[in-house]
């Protein structure tokens, strides 16, 4: 099976390959389809290869198998969490194509391959990341996502301000990318390879940590996690959200934030955990104070929030190993179809604005009630996924980190729940028209060129399927168990659902509905309090203050790992 291993990044890429050359001739309905079946074949290559990832596929490309004990070629590993991400990366991938079914069909008239193409192009960066065995090819992976990832945001290059989002978006991920290659290279001179398993080794015969290692910990986790949009990384995530187009939006937050923090583990487990790598102590406690400042921040964001794309990006949650896992796919999903069913407001009403959407969607029951399950879910509520993947985090840490974890859950789905009870229902005190986004002169355009009149069943069935999929993370036992030994080998205890998590999520639950039901029953709209000035102005859309807070990050980092290198 190890053999398959690169076929797993071919397949996409060769779909996008024949989509350019040959997409100009064909109807849009031939070419999405061709997109939506190599980007299917794709995942269901990656469920195969995960089902058969014990013990994990190793596969040396062209046959460059290391000589001596020296390597130099191409080194792609599949075992279940790099599979994983690749299997969750390429379902979310046909998620999208099948919701743009019918989304483009009244769009100016384009490259009719153009769209799938760059879709299937994003889908194989992905699982290349996801699979790749050695440093220098998973930047490489890494910068074939990103690429890709700005010409999507930006693929309404007809309005400025898609161009804007797409620019913060490339500056801000290229220096990322940029910071990863510099730790690369150290890394490179200190140990002569590039292979992950190899340089954690060759950092262990040179003795302790020192400041070269500290370099390139905090180098490469700069990069990835800009990628993963922590907190002061996070910038130019919600600028790039408020312009993608839907489908890419499922994507950017449903997988391409969770390969950033699969990243962060894959290669703190192979390269720095070493006696001369990075302390776990400092690794937890970097991470611990990220993971704080986004919860905090994020939760504030997301409950003030108007713009609806935005606030669903605000509405990050917190992160030991089999909860994350089940977390990250529970999540997923919902997040994905938060935003396709924001995109059916969108491109129904023409608009994204709260305020402005005030009872205007009463009419799509349907959508309604996916959204409010969407919030629920993010609410953590049993049995959901996120439910689950929570109960399991929050008995890994307990203390402090618990009440954290069910207040962000319940600020954050409350916010959701809020936006819901306002648009579908109607509930709450009407707006003035001079608190819309409309009436300051920040207006929304549909995606579609003309509103819709009917919303496609398309539109509808792929959320509808996500929230189900989401479901059976945490309601099908056979599920929890597959992820448990797929990411431990079977080492940790199956995950299962326990009585302080199920009172946990209903907790967090009770607590979104109690904070939406307050949001909506005051005589005015809640409004923005004046010390939210400053983290306003941090969002200017302005890249070199981006940059800038991203050189405080990266110092950060430094000085949060630093104590490790001292005492080693």
């Amino acid at each position: 099976m190890h053999h398959l291993l690169p076929v797993l990044v071919a397949v996409p890429l060769l779909g996008a390959t024949l989509l350019v050359a040959g997409g100009h001739r064909l109807p849009r309905v031939v070419a999405e389809t061709v997109g939506c079946a190599f980007a299917a074949g794709t995942a269901g290559l990656a469920i195969v290869l995960l089902l058969n990832s014990s013990p994990p596929l190793t596969e040396w490309v062209g046959g460059w198998t290391p000589e001596g004990g020296e390597s130099v070629g191409i080194v792609l590993v599949g075992d279940g969490p790099g599979l994983g991400m690749a299997a969750l990366a390429s379902l979310l991938t046909v998620a999208a194509l099948a919701y743009s079914w019918r989304y483009f069909d009244e769009a100016p008239r384009r490259h009719a391959g153009s769209f799938p193409a760059l879709m299937l192009l994003f889908q194989g960066g992905m699982c290349g990341f996801a699979v790749a065995g050695d440093l220098f090819d998973a930047f490489v992976f890494f910068e074939l996502m990103s690429v890709v990832a700005y010409a999507l945001t930006g693929h309404r290059v007809e309005e400025a301000k898609a161009v804007q989002g797409a620019l913060s978006f490339g500056v801000l991920n290229s220096l990322g990318a940029y910071a990863v290659l510099m730790g690369i290279g150290l890394l490179y001179a200190r140990t002569g390879e590039l292979a992950m398993v190899k340089i954690g080794q060759g950092l262990d015969r040179r003795g302790g940590p020192d400041a070269l290692t500290l370099a390139a910990f905090a180098l490469v986790l700069t990069g990835l996690l800009v990628k993963a949009a922590a907190v002061p990384f996070h910038f130019w995530l919600p600028d790039a959200h408020a312009v993608a187009p839907t489908p890419v939006c499922m994507l950017l937050s449903g997988v391409m934030v969770e390969l950033g923090a699969y990243g962060v583990w894959r290669i703190y487990r192979t390269v720095f955990s070493g006696p001369a790598g990075i302390p776990a102590s400092d690794l937890e406690r970097t991470l611990v104070v990220l993971g704080v400042l986004t919860a905090a921040v994020a939760t504030v964001m997301c409950w003030y929030q108007r713009h609806i794309k935005r606030l669903l990006e605000y509405s990050l949650s917190p992160e030991a190993d089999d909860g994350v896992a089940l977390y990250i796919l529970g999540h997923a999903g919902v997040k994905a179809a938060l935003f396709a069913c924001t995109g059916v407001l969108l491109d129904r009403y023409g608009s994204v604005d709260e305020h402005a959407l005030h009872g205007r969607a009463r009419r799509l029951r349907g959508v309604a009630v996916l959204y409010v399950v969407g919030g629920l879910s993010l609410a953590g509520m049993p049995p959901f996924g996120i439910g689950l993947g929570k109960a399991v985090l929050e008995k890994s840490v307990g203390g402090p980190l618990t009440v954290l974890f069910v207040a962000v859950s319940a600020v954050t789905a409350g916010a959701v729940l809020r936006v819901a009870a306002r648009v579908f229902f109607g509930l709450g005190a009407q707006p003035g028209d001079e608190s819309s986004y409309e009436t300051t002169g920040i207006r929304e355009e549909p995606e579609t060129r003309h509103r819709l009149s009917r919303v496609p069943d398309t539109m509808t069935a792929v959320p509808a399927v996500l929230l189900v999929a989401s479901l059976a993370v945490g309601a099908v036992p056979a599920f929890a168990v597959a992820v448990g030994h797929a990411v431990s080998g079977g080492a940790a205890p199956s995950p299962h659902w326990n009585l302080a998590g199920l009172l946990l999520g209903l907790t967090s639950t009770l607590l979104a509905l109690g904070l939406a039901t307050f949001a909506v029953t005051r005589t005015k709209p809640l409004g923005e309090p004046s010390w939210m000035a400053p983290l306003r102005r941090l969002q200017s859309g302005h890249i070199g203050d981006y940059v800038a807070s991203m050189l405080v990050g990266t110092t950060l980092l430094a000085a949060l790992a630093l104590p490790g290198v001292l005492n080693g």
